[in-house]
């Protein structure tokens, strides 16, 4: 859930620092004599929304990187080339085009992730904690998940999704901004469509993040069905009951990252659905 909230509010703020530098250099092609052009405003929210989304894709595997610590196991891995190989054997039965970077970052949570702006360049991370205590069938359920979600192409639609809110989110913020400017002093209208904008933004931006969460809930069935064709229905359903006997131990509310769900009032800005409903769901599935 980090790495997907992570996306998120990355999108956000690039969206944020758009519209500021925007406002600064006056590049306003909407507004004319007449008020708002509703035609031009769209275009211009769609490329722009569309702009700050492709930034987040194009950067994300470098992000992950950086933010979780990841580092790129070598082959050679006198410890760690099984895990290499074991994603290797399952990116092929998957038809990828390209062997992803196979990576680990040093952490107490049963944790892993995929991420990367296309299948030819992406990147499957493991926690120490989950290499530490999973069996390598296990193990093997987690990997054919993640790589699932590459085959699935699950980024780059996320992106597309994360675009369209974008836009929406920059047309609405504009549209009210503008309205309310038309309520104030002709001197003070520039500086209060601007700030208006920018508030309505990040509240907008926050309500958008139900849609994209929606979806991530949605396409994390789907890489579990992926992941059973991939490594076996076994495997697959193994990752997910040991996943929740940790969840049990430890009670822990919070989520993380690939496999966990936060529960409660929070559920709509949940990336994951809860593990029961995704064993249940697996186990019911016809592959």
């Amino acid at each position: 859930m980090k790495r997907i909230a992570l996306f998120i509010l990355t999108n956000i703020l690039v969206v944020l620092t758009i519209s500021i530098l925007l406002n600064l250099l006056g590049v306003r092609p909407y507004l004319n004599a007449n008020g708002i052009d509703i035609q031009q405003l769209a275009i211009f929210c769609l490329v722009w929304g569309m702009t700050g989304s492709l930034i987040s894709l194009a950067i994300s595997r470098m992000m992950a990187k950086w933010t979780m610590g990841v580092k790129v196991i070598p082959r050679t891995s006198s410890e760690y080339a099984w895990v290499v190989m074991m994603v290797e054997q399952l990116a092929r039965k998957a038809g990828l085009p390209a062997m992803p970077e196979v990576g680990i970052y040093d952490s107490p949570e049963v944790n892993a992730f995929a991420t990367g702006p296309s299948k030819r360049r992406s990147l499957v991370a493991f926690s120490t904690g989950l290499l530490n205590s999973m069996n390598r069938d296990e193990i093997e359920g987690v990997a054919a998940h993640e790589i699932a979600h590459i085959a699935n192409g699950d980024m780059v639609t996320m992106t597309l999704l994360q675009g369209v809110v974008n836009a929406f989110v920059m047309f609405f913020a504009r549209i009210i901004a503008w309205g309310i400017s038309q309520n104030v002093r002709e001197e003070n209208r520039h500086m209060t469509q601007f700030m208006v904008t920018f508030l309505l933004e990040m509240v907008l931006g926050l309500l958008g993040m139900i849609v994209v969460c929606g979806f991530s809930r949605y396409r994390e069935f789907r890489a579990d069905r992926g992941g059973a064709q991939y490594a076996g229905k076994h495997d697959m359903s193994a990752a997910l009951q040991r996943l929740a006997a940790n969840t049990r131990k430890y009670d822990e509310a919070p989520a993380m990252a690939a496999f966990k769900i936060s529960g409660g009032v929070g559920q709509l800005f949940s990336t994951h659905p809860p593990l029961e409903k995704r064993i249940a769901a697996l186990q019911s599935a016809t592959l």
